[in-house]
């Protein structure tokens, strides 16, 4: 039987099961949904969730390793006059990208509660662990601190639209600025945006092919079961949909979604009395500050017996893994380490 997986046209089937909304809602209670329930096929399966290129009109027209080059992006038009050697990254997931390319960055902002070179990102790189104690912190990538910025001297920032449109005039005042369009689903344009601005687009697009491979031979390789996506924090249990990070990852394995992940949106807040719609043959779950399967089992969801009563747990299928990569920083390397670790649970 070939796999089937949730894309932009399966919403209808969350709203008669959970009754979401837009935005990050809280789905209403449904009727109860097997863990073994497949996925079922959707008219846009063959639709990626998010995009896979620049979007028409934006980019450089110049080619790779071409200077100066004008960059139309979603903030504007930047001309970018040399090879940028001081880069200050303040999005979410451009640390990773930029480093992906080889590109250390300079100034660095830090996330809520995290810190500021996620620990993934210092394991996969141990070649520039010298350079990655010398980043400056920039401030939170909510409010980042326009005087820190200023004082590195950057020949080039990066940011996301989704966060940094109100400051943009501010930060190109300082130096060149560019904004890729920000959120999970959106990581393989971001991604090509940014390398594309640093004059590098067919080096990440050589990434992303890589990748895309890879993740079609872990879906060749796999059966129907079904994976699900969790994050839990302080106040807050959240199913993730198709259009996220983790589910653009598995639509390209075409790895099958729990019938009530199959929205098009990036999450969906779950009451405790919800958690049922949390499972799936497989759990991959993040506990916001946990790193052991025993902190992780501290939380109201994860103690209560709702959550025990899951056939993944049940089974020994639930996953505890890293917060920073799997939900809360979509860069290339990111995705490589959630692909390997997808790989790892499934082909055991």
């Amino acid at each position: 039987m070939r796999r089937a997986h949730g894309a932009m046209g399966a919403v209808l089937a969350v709203l008669v099961l959970a009754g979401c909304g837009s935005g990050d809602t809280t789905a209403a209670t449904g009727a109860p949904v097997t863990a073994t329930e497949a996925a079922a096929p959707a008219a846009s399966a063959d639709v990626p969730p998010g995009p896979v290129t620049i979007p028409q009109g934006m980019g450089a027209p110049e080619g790779d390793g071409v200077f100066p080059r004008t960059m139309h992006h979603f903030g504007g038009t930047t001309t970018i006059s040399s090879p940028p050697r001081r880069v200050v990254v303040i999005a979410t997931g451009q640390t990773d990208a930029a480093l992906t390319l080889g590109v250390v960055p300079v100034g660095v902002a830090f996330g809520d509660d995290a810190e500021l070179i996620p620990r993934y990102v210092k394991d996969a790189f141990p070649q520039y662990a010298g350079q990655l104690t010398t980043v400056a912190s920039v401030g939170s990538r909510q409010s980042p601190n326009l005087e820190a910025i200023a004082a590195l001297r950057p020949d080039l920032i990066l940011a996301n639209a989704a966060a940094a449109q109100e400051i943009y005039p501010k930060l190109s005042g300082i130096a060149p600025t560019v904004l890729v369009q920000g959120t999970g689903v959106n990581w393989k344009q971001d991604f090509l945006m940014l390398a594309d601005s640093l004059g590098m687009q067919g080096r990440a697009q050589a990434y992303i092919d890589g990748f895309d491979a890879d993740a079609a031979a872990l879906g060749a390789s796999v059966g129907d079961e079904t994976i699900s996506f969790v994050r839990i924090t302080a106040d807050r249990t959240r199913i993730f949909g198709v259009a996220s990070f983790p589910g653009f990852i598995a639509w390209d394995a075409r790895l099958a979604r729990p019938r009530p992940q199959q929205f098009d949106k990036t999450s969906q807040d779950l009451s405790g009395e919800e958690l049922r719609l949390a499972d799936g043959d497989w759990v991959f779950y993040s506990v916001q500050g946990a790193t052991s399967e025993a902190a992780a089992a501290e939380t109201a969801s994860t103690s209560s017996p709702l959550w025990r009563s899951l056939s993944a747990v049940e089974d020994g299928h639930a996953v505890l893994v890293d917060d920073d990569p799997w939900y809360l920083n979509a860069g290339p390397t990111a995705a490589r380490l959630v692909l390997t670790e997808l790989r790892a649970a499934l082909t055991s």
